[in-house]
């Protein structure tokens, strides 16, 4: 199941261009607030009306401007949870669930206890939304959208609305569903640590139209689309494995091609993968191994690339095995310490930068 767009649709003076395709896992819309993610999401829901251009789920066009063909949004077989989960009021979570069936082919029962017991429903299905914390509502928006058998799903910012503590509870589900689902999953997010965490594929938006697409890890990673992400500072998103935990300093030892990290507070097992996002920011650098500091992560490398980052800044690449860090530091630092590519370096990084926000 594939899912391909190339539209373009002008709302004022805004005029949103995009084009991409998404497999199965998760397609992450991410960009500054106005780029044009929640009108691209709506344009593939059925929402709103593109001017030009296709949409394409599983093989068949849902939109084709030329061909005059535009499906209505129920017919389109998407699930789509809003930043609100949007239940009603009235109806248990059972019920709640049980609606989506209403506007498809319908769950068979054994789907329905499966989702329940996923997205961890089955001691809340009596209860009424009145009755639920703020993660809980949009972990039933999502199983009420995953039980009309959708072929495509769409997250519009569902962690927009809550604190620390429930996003994280809901990430921990989507990442559950990342893994279970076989359909092409969008999510909409101007959070780069959400991004980081879930997603498979990054689409960048800035100013309605698509900077960079690619993997995760390459996306989030470039110092070179600051600019289109806002407040997110460029650095490295690196995939790991948990080889330790010490639970009396709350600190994991993570695996990677290039060395081992010590994160602090990162909720996961021994031996499972985990993607880690280090800002760079966060990394700073030496000439020679530091002795009796603070600092947990002291990683060897050397020096692949120095560019001017801007207000006085320089962006430093570090290749450490086959990994490579970034470091941002002041043009002062750079000329005192003559980085240079081909230096070798030592890269230091905090455990505590590298915590549950920046691992997942």
């Amino acid at each position: 199941m594939t899912l391909t767009v190339d539209i373009e649709r002008r709302l004022g003076a805004f005029r949103l261009d995009a084009a991409f395709e998404a497999g199965a896992g998760i397609t992450a819309l991410f960009g500054r607030s106005g780029a044009g993610k929640t009108s691209l999401v709506n344009a593939i829901a059925g929402i709103l009306r593109p001017d030009r251009g296709r949409i394409v789920i599983g093989g068949e066009a849902v939109f084709d401007a030329e061909a005059g063909i535009d499906v209505p949004t129920p017919a389109r077989r998407i699930g789509y949870v809003f930043q609100e989960g949007r239940l009603f009021p009235h109806l248990s979570v059972a019920q709640n669930l049980r609606y989506a069936g209403l506007f498809s082919r319908g769950a068979p029962a054994s789907q329905f206890a499966h989702v329940a017991e996923l997205l961890g429903l089955k001691e809340l299905l009596e209860r009424r939304p009145g009755n639920l914390s703020g993660g809980e509502k949009q972990r039933v928006a999502i199983g009420r959208a995953l039980l009309s058998s959708p072929r495509l799903l769409l997250l519009d910012e569902p962690l927009a609305s809550l604190d620390a503590h429930r996003k994280n509870e809901v990430m921990q589900y989507i990442e559950l569903l990342r893994d279970e689902i076989r359909i092409p999953v969008v999510y909409v997010s101007h959070s780069a640590e959400e991004v980081v965490r879930l997603a498979d594929t990054v689409v960048l938006l800035s100013a309605g139209e698509v900077s960079a697409v690619g993997a995760a890890e390459d996306v989030m990673g470039r110092p070179d689309l600051r600019a289109a992400t806002g407040a997110f500072e460029g650095g490295a998103v690196i995939e790991a494995k948990v080889t330790a935990q010490d639970m009396d300093s709350d600190l994991a030892t993570l695996a990677f091609d290039g060395g081992t990290l010590t994160a602090a507070n990162v909720d996961a097992l021994i031996g499972e993968p985990v993607r880690v996002r280090i800002r760079a920011r966060d990394v700073s650098i030496a000439l020679e191994r530091p002795r009796r500091i603070s600092i947990q992560n002291v990683l060897e490398g050397t020096i692949v690339e120095v560019r001017a980052g801007g207000n006085g800044a320089v962006d430093v690449a570090i290749a450490v095995g086959a990994t490579t860090l970034r470091s941002r530091v002041t043009q002062r630092a750079s000329q005192q310490l003559g980085l240079a590519k081909g230096l070798p370096v030592y890269a230091l990084v905090k455990a505590v930068s590298l915590s549950r926000a920046a691992a997942g």
